[in-house]
């Protein structure tokens, strides 16, 4: 089963451990990263998208994918 997660937080260096704790997770990225920018605030935001591959598992809603 291919799992999908998409993690978003503002474009700072949190965001950027959140990603590389999820690729040594085993997470994959997939496509490229976005960016955009809140003019209210001044602040841009970040989202990447990661996949993973999980043997043995059948797809339900109710799966948590932050145990994968």
């Amino acid at each position: 089963m291919k799992l999908y997660r998409f993690l978003t937080g503002p474009d700072d260096s949190a965001f950027c451990h959140r990603v590389t704790a999820a690729l040594n997770a085993g997470w994959e990225l997939h496509g490229t990263p976005v960016l955009t920018f809140n003019h209210e605030t001044g602040q841009t935001y970040a989202g990447q998208a990661v996949v993973k591959d999980v043997p043995g598992k059948d797809y339900t809603p109710d799966i948590k994918l932050s145990d994968y």
